[in-house]
């Protein structure tokens, strides 16, 4: 198999579409119908990857986001929805989805999603080096890092995107590049949720008073730089 898969989709017609075209894929899939049913669906059969519907008749799925996350749960979340404005994306990455698929779409562009998501999720589990700048560092291995000796808490999305700025220092990274880099695909997230990440991971970074790192370059994107 090539993965084990949790559908979250209240309509059971889509879902069975979508468990029948992931099985013949070679994934091992597994269905819920409610919010409540997916957490139960978490703890039994130990999926690698979400896909989450952002209607369901309990907790919408920008709600079973945010307590997934707020848990500590790191699995990987396409979210589904046939919402397509910016506001909506925004607020779905903003509670912890990792991609976002608007409906309808196909069979072959869900599957390379899913297969991204899953690649990204095992390497990010393979031990790493620890990458160092000014006064940060990162630990691939733990996913810990330190302003420091202080520990900054940061998201699955915070993570990577300060990986790619200590993997380029001093280099500068023009927004669609962070976000094809960061989230795998650039067709369905607007280059302005690379703002709204740095700005995240700017205050996280400088919480206690420490001095900027993360500079804007205005009409290109930001550099990494201790001045």
């Amino acid at each position: 198999m090539d993965g084990r898969l949790l559908v979250v989709e209240d309509d059971p017609q889509v879902r069975a579409m979508l468990a029948r075209a992931l099985g013949y894929e070679g994934f091992d899939v597994t269905t819920a119908a409610t919010g409540a049913a997916a957490m139960a669906e978490l703890r039994t059969a130990d999926p690698e990857l979400m896909l989450l519907d952002l209607l369901l008749p309990d907790d919408d799925g920008i709600e079973v986001c945010r307590r997934l996350r707020a848990a500590g749960e790191h699995i990987p979340i396409l979210m589904l929805t046939a919402r397509d404005t910016v506001s909506d994306r925004i607020a779905g990455l903003e509670a912890g989805a990792d991609d976002y698929l608007v409906k309808p779409f196909s069979t072959a562009e869900l599957v390379a999603r899913v297969r991204a998501l899953l690649r990204r999720a095992r390497e990010d589990r393979t031990p790493g080096p620890v990458r160092r700048f000014s006064d940060v560092t990162l630990d691939a291995s733990t996913r810990e890092v330190f302003r420091g000796g202080r520990l900054v808490p940061l998201t699955r999305r915070e993570f990577d995107l300060l990986a790619l700025f200590l993997d380029n220092p001093e280099a500068v990274m023009a927004r669609e590049r962070l976000l094809t880099d960061a989230w795998g695909f650039a067709s369905s997230v607007e280059t302005n949720s690379v703002d709204v990440y740095v700005g995240y991971l700017r205050r996280k970074l400088e919480e206690a008073g420490e001095p900027r790192l993360i500079h804007t370059v205005r009409g290109v994107g930001y550099v990494l730089r201790a001045r």
